[in-house]
């Protein structure tokens, strides 16, 4: 009760702006990646790489990072390498989850997916050039100051995250589920605990990492993180229904036509969204032992659930 008590003192909306707050990391992270992929011989894979990374998006996961970083006491010059990697890597699972042996997308981002535009053996290739150069960023690109055990951990946790212990795992039970109306909760915890929520929670954790969090300090961010990927994915579910394409930016009704099994489809809309809304309150609770430094991370809970696109 105290920490949902500290959350509420700490959580105000007029004391702290979290628009201009996302608006300037986000800015600071579109230069950063921008910078990272220039166009060299051959142009056309790194066009590639490019088209899809620079499409937009709200960069959450990269913020997420170097939110993180800060309130173990880090600087965002520490994390923002991790950052960028993150963004890669989640660029990467767009591209190859949109393709037409996973989800077959035509657009995402309000564009044409990667595949219509270069084709599907260049957005395979283009994947799978953002997946290398990630691990590449993180190992060359993270400033000195930072001990070389701490990047070696960000790229295990990278890792893992991204394998078949995480995102590529929760991918293939996503795939085997499709169709079948008896996937139970438990499974579709497991799909999406790990096919959204580990990136999520490697985002987190890598900055807290990187800024030299303690153990006690770690198992927060796992807490906070977990909570709203399971809660973000829970919102997806949600606004797959009741979006529109131009909201979404991708199409609309998705999950309906490919017969998922969603948290909407076992649990209705609105008790959906007060599950959201519980796993959020819970987030913000794992950090209010921060205080004030806490404020950005518990109001980009409130943002994952409060969002419409």
């Amino acid at each position: 009760m105290v920490a949902t008590d500290n959350f509420q003192k700490t959580s105000e909306p007029a004391r702290f702006n979290l628009a201009a707050y996302l608006k300037e990391r986000q800015q600071l992270c579109d230069t950063a990646l921008d910078q990272a992929i220039p166009v060299v011989y051959p142009e056309t894979i790194y066009e590639s790489m490019r088209y899809s990374l620079l499409a937009g998006g709200k960069r959450v996961r990269p913020i997420l990072c170097l939110a993180a970083c800060e309130i173990m006491g880090g600087t965002m010059d520490m994390a923002m390498p991790t950052a960028c990697a993150v963004e890669m890597i989640h660029t990467m699972s767009l591209i190859h989850d949109d393709l037409p042996a996973m989800d077959n997308d035509d657009y995402r981002r309000g564009k044409l997916t990667n595949h219509k535009v270069y084709g599907e053996d260049i957005a395979i290739l283009a994947g799978d050039g953002l997946l290398a150069l990630a691990f590449e960023f993180v190992a060359t690109q993270t400033p000195k100051n930072v001990p070389a055990e701490r990047t070696l951990e960000v790229i295990a946790r990278l890792g893992k995250a991204l394998g078949a212990a995480g995102l590529v795992g929760g991918q293939v039970v996503d795939l085997e589920s499709e169709g079948k109306s008896d996937i139970s909760l438990a499974t579709l915890n497991f799909i999406h605990n790990h096919k959204t929520a580990a990136l999520l929670e490697a985002s987190v954790v890598c900055g807290g990492v990187i800024a030299g969090a303690s153990p006690s300090d770690i198992q927060k961010l796992t807490h906070y993180s977990q909570n709203i990927g399971l809660a973000f994915q829970i919102i997806d579910d949600i606004l797959d229904i009741t979006a529109t394409q131009e909201q979404l930016g991708k199409t609309a009704g998705k999950d309906l036509k490919a017969q998922k099994v969603t948290y909407p489809s076992l649990w209705g809309i609105e008790e959906s969204r007060a599950k959201a809304k519980q796993l959020v309150e819970e987030a913000c609770a794992e950090l209010a032992f921060y205080g004030e430094k806490a404020v950005p991370l518990q109001a980009i809970a409130h943002f994952i659930i409060n969002r419409n696109h």
